[in-house]
């Protein structure tokens, strides 16, 4: 009796042994499994796919804040009036000309260079909600972000540059090279507009909350758009200005579009920008992807790590 039960126990404990490692081994199969899951996670999916997606999802905001679109507009549209009929009439051209259609391609310019503000608002409100960390747990492209916010900021600053367009034919700007350069000038203006998002990733990266953001955007690019032939002939700033403003990427773009258009555009002494406004443009566009890109992603990276 003591021998069996002695063998029962021994049978008993063998059995148990193996029972004990085999739901040891699947444990353990399960937890690598899991994690091999969790590392897919973060690089499954296309990177175009998922940048259309989240653009997609950051334009759907629009008609559901149409406030940001409306007062976004709004301040444009006054600036247009404010120069227009305030300060025009006391704003001589330099040989003569439309001071509206001088005016026009400068608001345009002020506005694709607040593109910035736009992104960097936009990246600071999502860190501030947590998506970052809710993206990173689904499977797709971690650049999508990133691309999707910058690619959907230039389609919003699209629409606000048709509004202006339109607001400039009412007060008597028009287009006098016809239509090839005039889609060339809003594609240009388009390109503009999207290094200037990068400047606004990595500013909207920099601060803890929206109303910083919305300060330290409006204090590093407000200087540019007056510094520059935006709103005023080059040759009525000081001569130590003026090749600061001749060189600004603001006026880059604000002349390139006044050449393509056809619009009045005075310059104080001949030179590259004078001559050269359009490739002056894009030489500024890819200098700032160049800077700004690196440095919005580095700073993602490291955010959501």
């Amino acid at each position: 009796m003591s021998s069996s039960t002695s063998s029962d126990s021994v049978g008993l404990g063998a059995t148990g042994a193996p029972g004990t490692s085999s739901t040891g081994t699947s444990n353990t199969g399960t937890s690598n499994t899991g994690t091999s899951n969790t590392g897919t996670a973060n690089t499954d999916g296309s990177v175009l796919s998922d940048s259309l997606v989240v653009t997609w999802r950051n334009l759907k905001r629009i008609p559901r804040i149409p406030e940001l679109a409306i007062f976004a507009i709004l301040q444009s549209v006054m600036f247009v009036l404010l120069f227009a009929f305030v300060f025009g009439g006391a704003i001589p051209l330099p040989g003569g000309g439309s001071y509206r259609e001088f005016l026009m391609p400068g608001i345009f310019a002020q506005t694709l260079t607040f593109a910035a503000a736009t992104t960097a608002i936009g990246m600071t409100d999502d860190m501030a909600k947590g998506l970052i960390d809710r993206f990173r747990s689904l499977p797709m492209a971690r650049s999508a972000f990133i691309t999707g916010r910058t690619v959907s900021d230039v389609v919003y600053n699209a629409g606000i540059l048709i509004v202006l367009m339109l607001s400039g034919l009412a007060v008597g700007w028009r287009v006098h090279n016809g239509i090839a350069k005039f889609l060339g000038a809003f594609a240009l203006a388009l390109v503009f507009a999207y290094a200037m998002s990068w400047v606004g990733v990595w500013l909207g990266m920099l601060v803890p909350t929206v109303e910083v953001a919305q300060q330290v955007v409006f204090t590093a690019i407000f200087p540019l758009t007056f510094l520059s032939n935006a709103f005023v002939p080059l040759e009525t700033l000081p001569s130590w200005l003026r090749w600061f403003a001749e060189w600004n990427p603001v006026s880059a773009i604000t002349s390139a579009l006044r050449d393509l258009f056809g619009n009045p555009n005075p310059y104080a002494a001949g030179g590259f920008p004078a001559e050269h406004s359009v490739l002056l443009t894009l030489i500024w566009t890819a200098v700032i992807v160049a800077i700004f890109a690196p440095l919005g992603v580095r700073r993602y990276k490291a955010t959501s790590r």
